[in-house]
């Protein structure tokens, strides 16, 4: 399909044509990460502020997980209707508007809120890897890296600022709805610089054989690394602030030390795609990022306080790379954009849903008061489902169709 931005078949690795693109990409990752992590470091004040028990701030930490699950097989059927462009509008204004509504001190706002603003991360999530595929294809995997850093670096300053922010405008409700504005500054850039054709392949796409990638292993193997690293990635957005208050460090410390850890996903969400081009195989540069993940949750979690920040440093090394190698492997085991946007919906619709539990799981066992010695023990058997995944989705195996449009798994 030619891109509507360039006019042409992107089969070439120039990059000049595609920069406005990848500007507005990186605009929109931004914007789907904070809506997650600026609200840990403070779900200790906000739990104190509303009364809420610590199983329910734990539903208010898997709600949004849970709807990047439920929300993201949409994403392929709106775009078959409204265009990727359209598609991508449309969540965006509903992530703002989402945002200002989360900023209420009531439950029902605050979880509504909430509720729709993984609605329309999931729908956004979803869509990228497929429009990167699409404006790039021999080069997909390096955008992809490209596209994770800024998902990272939007991730580091919610986690950063949100507690800065509450106390600069007084309220942690200003501080959360603030993040709205960076989203209807995307919709905004979004709509004005990127054009927006109605879709033209609908009737022929009608007509062709269905996929159906559940009936394939090599999908569900993708799917369930997604799921079992995500899983990690929630928990360490929804509940680490709090873990780590709870072995005795202050609210802003805490804050800052999940944004270190966040800011330094940037190094291995971008390095981690260039890697994995030097091979076919991409199993040893995933199941050394997985190890950093699991030093660095037992460093934070066991170890002495002093080296909190070694092992911030090793945890987001481990899961920066690991997210940037789920998206990658949606886009090297698809073998063009129309496959890549149909793995990516069911990698990250089934994916995030599964991850759902994670930080669902840790409220429960936060409630019943478990120790530090069992919560590390669940973080540490989602890094080895994850591992177990990705031996398998790490092969040389892609996604492709045969002469009569029938979905076969080859050999890359």
């Amino acid at each position: 399909m030619p891109s509507p931005l360039t006019g042409r078949q992107p089969s070439s690795l120039d990059w000049r044509p595609l920069l406005p693109f990848i500007a507005l990409m990186v605009l929109v990752a931004l914007n789907l990460r904070p809506a997650l992590s600026s609200m840990a470091p403070m779900l200790v004040r906000i739990q104190q502020d509303i009364g809420l028990s610590a199983t329910a701030i734990g539903a208010l930490t898997t709600l949004p997980v849970l709807c990047l699950g439920l929300f993201a097989p949409l994403a392929p059927w709106l775009t078959r209707r409204l265009g990727a462009e359209r598609t991508l509008s449309v969540a965006l204004l509903l992530l703002a508007v989402a945002l200002l509504l989360r900023a209420n001190a009531h439950p029902l706002p605050l979880y509504l809120g909430t509720l729709l603003v993984g609605a329309g991360i999931g729908i956004a999530g979803t869509l990228l890897p497929a429009l990167v595929k699409r404006e790039l294809s021999q080069g997909a995997d390096v955008l992809t890296g490209v596209y994770t850093m800024a998902l990272c670096l939007g991730g580091a300053l919610g986690a950063g600022l949100s507690v800065p922010l509450a106390n600069l405008l007084g309220d942690w409700r200003a501080s959360l709805g603030s993040w709205s504005l960076l989203a209807f500054i995307a919709v905004i850039a979004w709509r004005w610089r990127m054009p927006h054709p109605w879709p033209t392949e609908r009737a022929s796409l009608s007509n062709a054989p269905k996929l159906r990638l559940t009936h394939t292993a090599l999908a569900w193997q993708v799917t369930g690394y997604m799921g079992s690293q995500s899983a990690l990635a929630y928990i360490a957005f929804g509940w680490l602030p709090v873990l780590l208050q709870r072995r005795g460090m202050a609210e802003a410390e805490a804050g800052w030390l999940l944004a270190a850890s966040v800011m330094a996903q940037l190094i291995t969400a971008l390095g981690a795609p260039w890697l994995a081009r030097l091979g076919r195989d991409q199993r040893p540069i995933i199941l050394l990022l997985l190890l950093s993940t699991a030093a660095g949750i037992v460093v934070l979690l066991q170890a002495p306080l002093d080296w909190r920040w070694h092992g911030a440093l090793l945890l987001g090394l481990g899961q920066g790379g690991s997210f940037s190698m789920a998206l990658t492997l949606i886009v090297l085991r698809s073998a063009n954009s129309r496959l890549a946007g149909q793995l990516s919906g069911m990698a990250q619709g089934i994916g995030y849903t599964l991850a759902s539990i994670g930080p669902l799981l840790v409220g429960i066992l936060l409630e019943y008061s478990a120790g530090m010695n069992l919560l590390t023990g669940v973080l540490l058997a989602f890094v080895v489902s994850a591992a177990a995944c990705a031996m398998l989705a790490g092969r040389r195996r892609q996604l492709d169709l045969d002469a009569q449009g029938r979905l076969v798994t080859t050999r890359r």
